[in-house]
C-alpha cells in the first residue's frame, strides 16, 4: 500500500513537471513569435505620386486608378491668362495593379501630344521587426512616344525620333507616421536631341518627403536635380511644393512647381522656368480608385 501511494505520488509530481515544462515551452514560443513577426509598412506616401515624380506606392492588384492631372501656365500674366488657366497641360492616365509587387499605366498628355506607358515593380518592401527590412526599393520603366507634328516635315523623319525612354530606382523610407524620404536616381534618354551638342542620356537624382498634417492632410516636397554634364542647355531643374488632401472617395493634390511637363521625360529634362525669377505655376491632380477585381479572385 505505501509502495503504490508513492508510485502514484511520483507519477502526479511527473505529470505536473511535464505540464509546466509544456506550458512554459508554449509561452517562450510565442513569445519568440511575437518577437520575430515582421509586419510590411504601408502608406509611404499617400497617392503613387510624390507631386510630379513617381513614390514608392503602387495600386493594389486589381484596381484601376484614374488620374486627371493639370499644370496651368505661370502667374505672370496675371488675370490675362486667368493665372495661367489658358496655357494649361494636361494629362489622362491609367494605372492598374497587376499583382501587389506589380502595376502598369497608360496616359495622354497635351504636351506634345504625348502618349506614354510605364511599368512599376516592387523589389524591396520595408519591414519592422527582427531581420526586418529598413528601406523600401522599387524600379520604374517608362516609354514615351510624342506624336505632335515634326518640326521640319521635309527631312527624313523617324518614328523612332520620336520615342524616350525613363529608368528610376525608387529608394524610400517611412520614418515614422508623419516623416516619409525618398530618393529616385534616374536616367531619360532621347533617341532624338535639339542640338547635335546635347547629350542623348541625361543622368538626375531627385529627392522628396512626406510630412503628414493630419490624419487626412500631408505636405509634399520634391526636387529633380540634373547633373551637369547630362543636361541640356538652358534647362532648370524640377521643383514642387504642395498637398495632398483625402476627400474619403479620391485623393486630390494641388501644388506649385516650375514644370509645365507631367511626364518624366518632361519635368526632369524640359523644365525652363526659373523659381529665382518668380516662374512658377500652379497644378492640381485628382485620382480616382475602382475595383475591378477582390483579393479572392488572384487566389
Amino acid at each position: 500500500m505505501k509502495f503504490s501511494s508513492y508510485l502514484f505520488t511520483c507519477l502526479l509530481s511527473t505529470s505536473c513537471v511535464f505540464a509546466q515544462t509544456d506550458d512554459l515551452s508554449t509561452l517562450l514560443e510565442r513569445e519568440s513569435e511575437g518577437t520575430d513577426k515582421r509586419e510590411f509598412t504601408r502608406a509611404t506616401f499617400k497617392t503613387t505620386r510624390i507631386v510630379n515624380g513617381h513614390s514608392i506606392e503602387n495600386v493594389s492588384a486589381g484596381v484601376l486608378d484614374f488620374r486627371i492631372s493639370h499644370h496651368f501656365g505661370t502667374f505672370e500674366r496675371g488675370l490675362y491668362d486667368m493665372i495661367g488657366l489658358d496655357n494649361a497641360t494636361i494629362r489622362l492616365g491609367l494605372e492598374y495593379g497587376l499583382h501587389e509587387r506589380v502595376m502598369v499605366g497608360l496616359g495622354r498628355s497635351t504636351h506634345e501630344k504625348t502618349i506614354d506607358g510605364f511599368t512599376k515593380i516592387k523589389i524591396l518592401r520595408q519591414q519592422e521587426g527582427k531581420g526586418g527590412m529598413p528601406v523600401s526599393l522599387s524600379y520604374l520603366g517608362s516609354a514615351e512616344v510624342k506624336t505632335i507634328a515634326f518640326d521640319k516635315p521635309w527631312q527624313n523623319n523617324r518614328f523612332t525620333s520620336r520615342l524616350y525612354f525613363t529608368h528610376q530606382l525608387l529608394l524610400a523610407r517611412k520614418f515614422n507616421e508623419r516623416i516619409s524620404l525618398q530618393l529616385s536616381p534616374g536616367l531619360v534618354h532621347w533617341n532624338l536631341v535639339p542640338e547635335a551638342g546635347d547629350p542623348n542620356d541625361m543622368l538626375s537624382l531627385g529627392a522628396g518627403g512626406r510630412f503628414k498634417i493630419t490624419r487626412r492632410v500631408s505636405l509634399n516636397l520634391e526636387y529633380f536635380y540634373q547633373l551637369p554634364k547630362f543636361r541640356q542647355e538652358s534647362t532648370q531643374d524640377a521643383v514642387a511644393i504642395g498637398f495632398d488632401i483625402d476627400t474619403g472617395g479620391h485623393i486630390f493634390q494641388v501644388f506649385i512647381t516650375n514644370s509645365a511637363g507631367i511626364t518624366e521625360r518632361a519635368f526632369i529634362t524640359q523644365t525652363l522656368n526659373k523659381v529665382s525669377k518668380g516662374e512658377l505655376l500652379l497644378g492640381f491632380c485628382i485620382s480616382r480608385v475602382f475595383t475591378l477585381r477582390t483579393p479572392k479572385d488572384f487566389r
